[in-house]
């Protein structure tokens, strides 16, 4: 099975990097993006197409990252390469309003249930960061309940790490963020329905809203456990407590309506990014109409952003989200998912390791586990050695994986046929050779 070479001093790769890192903090604008959890050194896209990124060095991989989710049918597909190209040949920013905006709030609107109205901003951080502000507006309440291992982006209230208790208070997970700051978020277990009630009888009448990505895609993929989602709408409901979706990774991936199409559960504010852009940086939230009336010009809770709605993200979005409905990829992205599921299983059951490969339409995870993963607790315990062993070992033969034991691996329907074929064959040769 032929090999890539990995980054040396010689190859392009390497230097940008090292020119990147005279510039840049560690080389990168995003941490995860530095491969410091596997070991060894990036290496430095020069394209995309379909399921294959090809290097500055040319060598060739096949992708499970895809825009850490964003992508669905395949890099540089030729509908949304030619919107964006129609957009931006008349104009990049208007800093004003554009009929682009339409057509996916619209798209938006029709597929989530949860969504009367909806509001564009320009990250999965922006959307979270302005559903819960709009939480505590509608509220009147200050407090929020979040969950070990759910990320919603860098937001001071959210990067927050256990107490002492699974009653207490957050404390700061990232230096620069005043502790009262964290005071204020109550940290969870996901998948625990009593610490719910707990927090929810301590705390109730103080608690804004409770988010969490209901299936988790942030410290590996964890699925929630049956009749889960379904009791912490209830409770929210009795309580008075707003419930938030993250749905960034999940939204358009795993249904037209996401995560909550699929358990028939309908939040109270439902955050989105990634696909909604069709690769290119855009976020939205949106909920109950009666709710989003809350933000400014119309009401007292105050959002805005000057690339908000940005013709050219809206052209790009609309033709991915449109794709989407013509294309429907679900049943492919299942298809595909259980394949690689099953080489990873057979591969490690004949090596004699255990290994759990949790998976839901368009995306899977590799916990190297003698037991099924529910939390993040049971996440950090996992054996990430041996994924960093597989890891390198799949990114010399081609195959690229997210270069974290904590992050969830994310299909397209361009894997479909020889690419996730040779993925399985290199994948489960790497597992052989743990």
């Amino acid at each position: 099975m032929q090999t890539i070479d990995t980054p040396t001093q010689t190859s392009l790769s390497h230097k940008l990097y090292e020119k990147a890192k005279t510039l840049t903090p560690s080389g990168v604008h995003s941490p995860v993006w530095a491969f410091q959890s596997v070991g060894g050194h990036p290496f430095y896209i020069e394209r995309g197409d379909g399921a294959i990124l090809t290097s500055v060095d040319g060598d060739q991989y096949i992708d499970f990252v895809n825009g850490w989710g964003a992508i669905i049918h395949g890099h540089n597909h030729p509908k949304i390469r030619a919107a964006v190209h129609e957009a931006s040949s008349k104009g990049n920013t208007f800093g004003a309003v554009s009929p682009y905006q339409i057509p996916l709030c619209e798209l938006v609107v029709e597929a989530v249930p949860s969504i009367e109205k909806v509001r564009m901003c320009n990250s999965g951080t922006e959307a979270t960061m302005s559903a819960i502000r709009l939480a505590r507006g509608f509220t009147g309440r200050n407090k929020i309940i979040k969950f070990s291992g759910c990320y919603h982006g860098h937001l001071d209230a959210l990067l927050v790490k256990a107490g002492s208790g699974p009653l207490t208070f957050g404390n700061p997970d990232s230096a620069g963020i005043p502790p009262a700051f964290a005071n204020e978020t109550l940290l969870l277990e996901y998948n625990d329905i009593d610490a719910i009630k707990g927090a929810l009888q301590a705390y109730g009448s103080e608690i804004a809203a409770i988010i969490l990505e209901p299936y988790i895609g942030n410290c590996g993929h964890i699925l929630a456990k049956p009749g889960y989602l379904q009791a912490l709408r209830q409770l929210c409901t009795e309580h008075g407590v707003l419930l938030i979706f993250d749905e960034v990774m999940t939204g358009f991936r795993q249904a037209l309506g996401g995560v909550q199409e699929k358990e028939g559960i309908t939040p109270d504010i439902t955050c989105l990014s990634k696909i909604i852009g069709g690769g290119l940086p855009v976020g939205a939230f949106g909920g109950r109409a009666e709710i989003m009336e809350m933000l400014s010009p119309a009401g007292p809770v105050y959002q805005a952003g000057t690339n908000s709605g940005n013709p050219v993200t809206m052209a790009s979005g609309t033709a991915a989200l449109q794709l989407i409905k013509e294309e429907p990829p679900y049943a492919l992205l299942e298809q595909m998912c259980q394949q690689l599921r099953s080489a990873l299983l057979e591969a490690a059951n004949k090596k004699g390791l255990a290994l759990q490969v949790p998976q839901s339409v368009g995306m899977l995870s590799c916990f190297f586990s003698e037991t099924p993963v529910h939390n993040y607790n049971e996440a950090i315990q996992t054996e990430t050695s041996l994924f960093n062993k597989l890891f390198h070992f799949a990114l010399e033969r081609g195959v690229y994986l997210p270069p974290s034991a904590f992050e969830a691996w994310f299909l397209t329907t361009a894997h479909h046929g020889a690419a996730l074929d040779k993925a399985c064959e290199v994948l489960s040769e790497g597992i052989k050779h743990l």
